[in-house]
């Protein structure tokens, strides 16, 4: 039965899936078993096989078994999108592991909040992080940390020249690995030739990932999801593609798959698929470009900063890149001018998805044929129902085009917390997913984010949504990039204040910009402040980081006035 508004999306999406029980590992079998000799993994020129990385990631199973790693343990994963990245993940779970996805850009202090939090006794890292990794070791349970070198899976000749490359920019790392020390490599190497069917079986609501939720709201949280609801959310994604050709599709994987975001969208679904991934461990505009027009991508989930430098890449018309035919964006809200300037240049169509680690994270997405609403998120994956209800109580559906806090559930909805059942029971509540969100619908079932609840500014009793502002500021021809937060006011309880960066070579005053927002705000909207800046602080996945920017100015008022007892 199809749902009535896939007659204007005119796709054949069911409305509901059969999800089998499958544990994660199996979406790597299944393709190592229907596409053993097609490519899995593209990197710099190095290729592994569905059936090599099969066989790669239950000889590390087996090596951390060796090493003393039982069902249920932790492991953590440091590491950018490398062979190794993969490896670690498969080998670990097929240990009967639970994977602790770990941000290669902390520092020392939140490298020891999530080993902690985590009771993780296994780390696996690139060698580059040793250093934050051993300044807080003894304040964890850490029993085991196991190394390795970006140069491990390069082609033999980039293996020979990245020493040299690395000396010269100071990056080249050598650690004598003895216990508790050990060699990626190494350990891969000396692991028994035992059989998948040897290691634990895991069973399908066991726990996949503790997935920790970024820091900006706090200190951050384990999502506790099961090898069940990673495995649906794969198959919903693969649902919304109805002319998805297996064995055949080619994703650009640069988003990071530490992050949901890319594990789900890129990662899992190619493993499923039997996809290859061309890996790149970093967004570097011209990398990315020369990678598209070397290997031919379909497929790229991407964020909206990512979308932006490529529009505006001066040397893009160079690079080919009319192999794309899906593009997928997430993890932070896309612009519209950022959307339209993409799709003029290009050609392509950006789809938008919406999300939270808490859903594994993508319960909406836009369609990627016919036509969308503009700014919306989309429609509800297959198996997903979704509210829109009162923010006073969370009780009361709202009516259509109305405003409220966006509420969830579908089999890809987390367990809960880890070790925190009071944060659990705030955000879970009859079944339902509280996502923090503030949105509306359509008639048509269509989605719009307005904004996060905790984000929304309260200014002279009016509510003001900063990326309701963004927007306005976006559509200032001079304007990179803009952020929108509340500060502390006296008179007006919050202050909406702008911080923006303007285009190279682009000079425009805060009284023009003022004054470009006057024709499209209600005065109570109009920014009262605007700061001018290089750049703004913003996550590695993309997100505005508005609490470090509130937390600024707060720290500015303290200074100011000693005596003030404001509380973020």
């Amino acid at each position: 039965m199809q749902r009535p508004w896939l007659r204007w999306y005119n796709q054949d999406v069911p409305s509901s899936l059969v999800y089998p029980d499958w544990t994660v590992p199996e979406l790597l079998r299944r393709s190592a078993r229907k596409f053993p000799g097609s490519p899995a993994l593209l990197f710099y020129g190095a290729r592994l096989s569905f059936r090599e990385l099969d066989e790669l990631t239950t000889r590390f199973a087996h090596a951390l078994r060796e090493l003393g790693v039982a069902a249920g343990d932790r492991v953590a994963i440091m590491l950018p999108n490398l062979p190794q990245m993969v490896i670690a993940y498969f080998g670990a779970l097929k240990a009967g592991a639970i994977v602790v996805q770990m941000n290669p850009l902390y520092v020392s202090r939140e490298i020891e909040n999530q080993l902690v939090d985590s009771d993780c006794e296994t780390i696996v890292a690139l060698d580059l992080f040793y250093s934050r990794i051993q300044e807080i070791k003894e304040r964890t349970s850490l029993k085991r940390i196991i190394l390795t070198s970006i140069r491990d899976f390069l082609p033999p000749m980039r293996r020979l020249l990245y020493p040299i490359k690395a000396k010269k920019e100071g990056k080249w790392i050598r650690v004598e690995k003895q216990p508790p020390l050990y060699d990626f490599l190494a350990l891969i190497k000396a692991a028994r030739r035992g059989e998948a069917e040897s290691l634990p079986l895991a069973r399908v609501d066991d726990l996949a990932l503790l997935q920790y939720t970024g820091g900006i709201t706090g200190t951050p949280k384990g999502v506790m999801l099961t090898h069940r609801n990673v495995v649906a959310n794969t198959l919903q994604c693969r649902s919304w593609v109805p002319d998805f050709r297996e064995g055949q599709e080619v994703f650009l994987g640069v988003i990071p798959f530490f992050h949901v975001y890319g594990l789900s969208t890129c990662f899992h679904l190619a493993m499923l698929t039997g996809s290859a991934v061309i890996l790149l461990p970093r967004f570097q505009v011209e990398e990315v470009l020369q990678a598209i027009h070397r290997y031919r991508p379909t497929i790229f989930s991407g964020i909206p900063t990512m979308f932006l430098a490529i529009s505006e890449y001066p040397k893009m018309k160079r690079y080919n890149i009319q192999s794309l035919r899906i593009c997928l964006s997430g993890a932070s809200p896309l612009q519209g001018v950022v959307r339209d300037r993409f799709e003029q240049l290009t050609g392509l169509t950006i789809s938008e998805g919406y999300g939270l680690t808490e859903a594994s994270p993508v319960t909406h997405c836009t369609p990627l044929y016919g036509g969308r609403p503009p700014g919306s998120v989309g429609l509800p994956f297959p198996d997903t129902d979704a509210r829109i209800v009162d923010l006073e109580t969370g009780m009361r559906d709202v009516g259509v085009g109305e405003v409220g806090e966006l509420i969830v559930r579908g089999p890809q909805v987390m367990q809960g917390y880890w070790r925190k059942a009071s944060e659990t029971l705030q955000v879970l509540r009859n079944g339902w997913l509280y996502t923090g969100d503030i949105a509306r619908r359509d008639e048509g079932g269509f989605f719009f984010l307005v904004d996060r609840k905790k984000d929304m500014i309260k200014s002279r009793g009016e509510s003001v949504y900063p990326r309701e502002v963004e927007e306005v500021l976006f559509l200032h021809p001079a304007v990179k990039d803009a952020v929108v937060v509340g500060v502390p006011d006296e008179h007006l309880g919050e202050a909406v204040k702008a911080f923006v960066v303007l285009k190279e070579g682009q000079r425009v005053s805060d009284e023009e910009l003022k004054g470009h927002c006057r024709q499209l705000l209600a005065r109570f909207k109009l920014p009262a402040v605007i700061e001018f800046r290089q750049e703004l602080p913003r996550s590695l996945i993309g997100k505005a980081l508005r609490r470090a920017l509130r937390e600024e100015e707060v720290r500015k008022i303290v200074a100011r006035e000693p005596s003030c007892q404001t509380v973020v």
